[in-house]
């Protein structure tokens, strides 16, 4: 694809999710921040062409010779199915917290250990979630060192995650979305 027609195709894509994806309203996150506006990832998810051509275009941005794509409950899980369909690469999911009954795992899916993993998550904003799963991960002897997102908003985790050695890819930024551009979101 040229470089033109590349960029009318992201500026088409993220039309689609502002429209679909981004609300406005008083929201608190579990950090107790409150935003103004929100990207709500069950919209996307609920989407299947959406979330169809979000995997696609997120796809290239994978890095080569990753093993494992490892998606962060609940956001990240629609996403990294719709990824691993995408790609050809098989998908962990990851919990919170190790589930409290039955295997009492925290890791399920494709084994990690010893595996270049990259975790996949819809929105990174602080990056504290990322960094908590990059920790789980690694504990499990996974090799990771990439992140991507369907939306990034500036508020830091991109230099948390560069601080601890894992390298944040972002489909999109808060400024890519055509409200973002209007002050809407």
């Amino acid at each position: 694809m040229t470089a033109p027609a590349e960029a009318e195709a992201t500026a088409s894509l993220a039309g689609r999710l502002a429209h679909t994806a981004c609300v406005t309203g008083r929201f608190t996150l579990p950090d107790g921040q409150v935003l103004d506006s929100y990207f709500d990832e069950y919209r996307l998810a609920a989407d299947p062409q959406l979330l169809h051509d979000v995997a696609d275009a997120m796809a290239p941005l994978v890095p080569d010779g990753s093993e494992v794509l490892a998606g962060i409950e609940l956001g990240g899980v629609p996403l990294v199915v719709a990824l691993s369909a995408a790609t050809g690469l098989p998908a962990a999911f990851l919990r919170r917290l190790p589930k409290s009954y039955g295997s009492q795992q925290q890791i399920e899916g494709t084994p990690v250990d010893g595996r270049r993993v990259v975790l996949v998550d819809d929105v990174v904003r602080s990056g504290g979630q990322l960094l908590a799963m990059t920790r789980t991960l690694r504990i499990a002897g996974a090799r990771v060192a990439d992140a991507l997102c369907v939306l990034e908003r500036p508020l830091g985790g991109r230099t948390l995650l560069a601080d601890r050695g894992v390298t944040l890819t972002p489909l999109l930024t808060e400024t890519d979305l055509p409200t973002a551009k209007e002050g809407l979101w």
